[in-house]
């Protein structure tokens, strides 16, 4: 059964089901939706704008993590592709990630992607992809133009990663984790340049 969420108001779709003659593609997990997932989010949606292409974000559910028992998931996926649209790119697409899904190869994925024909791609310095994780940023610089953006970091110096927030809640530190996820005192703010991007909210005195 295909549970697909109701009024999004991103056009959803599932794998091999988008065809574009051309995009500026983002991929990941992007499990919280943390603030290293935004800046992944956000470059890609304004790059998309910049050239006059569709922005798709590329997803999994469950992530690949959750389905192989290394983690839980830090958000529903209702939630995820709400702060996803929050974004407003002009594609979702959410892989069912299933043993199917994980059985296929590195270059099964590649091909998936050409019929998006991403003119770039972006994605964090450590995706992987493909049976045994055998695809690499590497690997996917030499089909497309990729672009490994630097980790996000938080005062300390620590990279803001999901397993980090994970690590934090278990620890009973909900506020430090939410701080990293970095959608307190957010909304949806919407200009003629950019669209429903998020911004911050300013503080209050």
């Amino acid at each position: 059964m295909d549970n697909r969420p109701n009024r999004l108001a991103v056009p959803f779709h599932r794998e091999r089901e988008l065809n574009l003659a051309a995009s500026v593609v983002t991929i990941g997990a992007f499990d919280g939706v943390h603030r290293g997932h935004q800046e992944l989010i956000r470059q890609t949606v304004t790059t998309a704008r910049r050239l006059g292409l569709p922005a798709v974000v590329y997803t999994f559910d469950p992530p690949p993590k959750v389905f192989f028992g290394q983690a839980e998931a830090l958000i529903p996926l209702k939630k995820k592709l709400e702060r996803i649209s929050a974004f407003w790119p002009d594609h979702l697409i959410v892989a069912r990630f299933d043993d199917d899904y994980a059985g296929r190869t590195a270059g099964d994925f590649i091909a998936e992607l050409g019929t998006l024909n991403p003119r770039r791609i972006f994605v964090g310095g450590d995706f992987r992809f493909g049976s045994c994780k055998t695809g690499n940023v590497a690997l996917l610089r030499k089909q497309f133009e990729t672009r490994s953006l630097p980790p996000v970091r938080c005062s300390d110096g620590v990279v803001v990663s999901s397993s980090r927030i994970r690590s934090l809640r278990r620890s009973g530190f909900a506020a430090a984790a939410a701080a990293l996820e970095g959608w307190k005192d957010k909304f949806v703010a919407s200009s003629a340049d950019t669209p429903g991007l998020v911004a911050f909210r300013s503080a209050r005195p």
